[in-house]
């Protein structure tokens, strides 16, 4: 079982030319409601997959019955929720340009119950976006953890970031959250890798990096034609922790989470196509040559 914390959101994704300035508009000339949030993301792509998964998080009044709700119970996802009956499902509003660029408002809604809550026992974990605090426990908590800032590294706090990084086991991280962590740290890229056993830092259409051990690989991305970055690091992450969890050596993981990323940015929306099993090994095979075998298993089924 792979569990997830983190939001469960509702995601209005815009197109526009550009992303203007400050006290500047810009047109809207596309708007598509989707399902989202970090950790439901993440969730939905680890289930499409087919690893068992629980999803610990916090939703409003509005979520039971909704076809959010019905898409996690078709999808599998186990719900370990915080319901806060007199607010909002969390929502994010997304605004996209011509070149990638993204500017995300975010409404905390029922979420922000996590600064007021202790996590559930959690064995293995990944903690998405999430209040800070959360997180906080939840690494202390975990017998192994995997993390990722997201958005809200601007939430966290010098003593936040030290206390996940001495607690977790996998550290993944846009360049953005890179940045914002090592300044954060005072520290640079490399020395911030050093911090955890492994290192997953993603660039987008260059590729990700993964240190481990002193040593580091480069990873090459899949080639497609993108329709919509939304939620690229999220199945990333779904790929590689499912990866994981069936016992494939960390390099074929981030492989794995290439692949599997490069499905769901062929389309709009980050759990409208979401790979399973079968479609990441023909794409792999394609890509990178012969599958590869996994070793131990890492997570009971």
């Amino acid at each position: 079982m792979i569990e997830v914390v983190g939001h469960t959101a509702t995601d209005h994704i815009c197109r526009v030319s550009r992303l203007p300035d400050k006290n500047q508009s810009t047109l809207i000339s596309g708007r598509t409601v989707f399902f989202g949030g970090g950790a439901a993301n993440i969730a939905a792509g680890i289930a499409t997959l087919g690893e068992r998964v629980r999803l610990i998080s916090a939703v409003g009044g509005d979520f039971e019955g909704s076809s959010y709700d019905s898409w996690m119970q078709e999808l599998g996802i186990e719900k370990d929720f915080f319901l806060v009956q007199d607010a909002n499902t969390p929502t994010a509003f997304i605004f996209t340009d011509d070149t990638g660029d993204q500017v995300t408002f975010f409404e905390w809604g029922a979420s922000a119950v996590f600064a007021l809550s202790d996590p559930p026992p959690v064995s293995f974990v990944h903690m998405a976006t999430a209040d800070p605090s959360f997180n906080v426990k939840v690494a202390e908590k975990s017998e192994f953890a995997s993390f990722d800032p997201g958005q809200d590294i601007h939430r966290y706090s010098r003593d936040d970031l030290v206390s996940i990084l001495d607690n977790i086991d996998i550290l993944f991280a846009n360049r953005h959250e890179v940045e914002a962590m090592c300044r954060v740290l005072d520290m640079n890229r490399q020395q911030l890798a050093q911090e955890v056993p492994i290192a997953v830092f993603t660039a987008g259409c260059e590729g990700s990096t993964l240190f481990s051990q002193g040593e580091r690989w480069e990873v090459l991305p899949v080639p497609v034609e993108m329709q919509d970055p939304t939620g690229a690091g999220d199945s990333y992450r779904a790929g590689f922790l499912a990866a994981y969890a069936r016992g494939y050596a960390l390099h074929a993981c981030c492989c794995i989470g290439s692949v599997t990323a490069s499905y769901v940015v062929e389309h709009p929306g980050c759990q409208t196509h979401l790979p399973d099993w079968n479609a990441v090994e023909l794409r792999f095979k394609n890509h990178f040559g012969p599958f590869p075998e996994p070793e131990e298993r890492r997570v009971p089924e």
